[in-house]
């Protein structure tokens, strides 16, 4: 395991955090490459149903790391850089377990988008969120990609034009986030919905992640044809018999995730 991530598996659920504090946990490009080493890993194992991803220090994550970025100069190494955070990006999405954003402090550009690109996002009253590269002439056009699929069409171009900063409740409001918890409560609460998620069947969750960002793509017609064939395929699994069962039978399902 890379330093640059610390990883904690508990019950089901594994935890990574990111361990650039010094740098307010910045995407540089080690860091990136070593997410997607973890989410790979993730991804092969079975005794993992929920992901959570935090940040050490003050804050979670204060986007790509510009003094690196700033004293390379190479355009070959600007292009791998943004190649590398839209695959880290997109296996978060393709991941086939659920992934969860612990936000404290910053999540500003690639942080701001790691937010988005999450499945669920849950921060501390004290979060801030943003997409400033307006700001330093640098406009956020890949965190761009993961906010505007996260909210409206007119709050993503807000953050985007603006450069501001907004805070938690703001966050909650428009939809980048699911809940504002109090800064002592956030631990807590988002391994407490983590453990929730990792009760479940793998294979459903796997099944119901997949389908949900492949309708949304859809026309309303061709999404309930992918998603009733999905449903029947669904059924048909062990799991689905066996939860089914134990719904019935008013009893707790052993879930063999297959």
């Amino acid at each position: 395991m890379s330093d640059l991530i610390q990883r904690v598996d508990t019950n089901g659920v594994a935890t990574l955090v990111l361990s650039r504090a010094s740098a307010y946990n910045s995407l540089s490009l080690p860091l990136m490459e070593a997410l997607i080493v973890e989410f790979d890993a993730i991804n092969d194992d079975m005794s993992v149903r929920a992901v959570i991803i935090k940040g050490d220090g003050k804050g979670f994550c204060a986007g790509h790391d510009l003094k690196e970025m700033l004293e390379s100069g190479e355009e070959a190494f600007y292009e791998c850089t943004f190649n590398t955070c839209s695959q880290m990006m997109q296996r978060i999405v393709s991941l086939s377990i659920p992934v969860i954003a612990q936000v404290h402090g910053v999540a500003t550009a690639a942080g701001c988008q790691l937010v988005a690109s999450c499945d669920l996002a849950y921060a501390a009253e004290s979060a801030r969120f943003g997409t400033p590269g307006v700001n330093i002439g640098l406009f956020c056009s890949t965190p761009m990609v993961a906010l505007s699929r996260a909210v409206s069409q007119k709050h993503s171009m807000e953050l985007l034009l603006t450069g501001g900063l907004i805070d938690a409740s703001r966050a909650e409001q428009i939809g980048l986030i699911n809940q504002v918890v109090s800064n002592d409560a956030l631990d807590k609460h988002v391994l407490a919905v983590a453990s929730l998620i990792a009760s479940k069947s793998r294979k459903t969750l796997a099944i119901g992640k997949s389908a949900f960002y492949k309708q949304k793509e859809q026309s309303l017609e061709d999404a309930y044809v992918t998603c009733s064939k999905i449903m029947t395929e669904n059924i048909m699994l062990d799991d689905a018999k066996e939860g089914i069962d134990a719904f019935i039978s008013k009893r707790k399902p052993e879930w063999q995730h297959c």
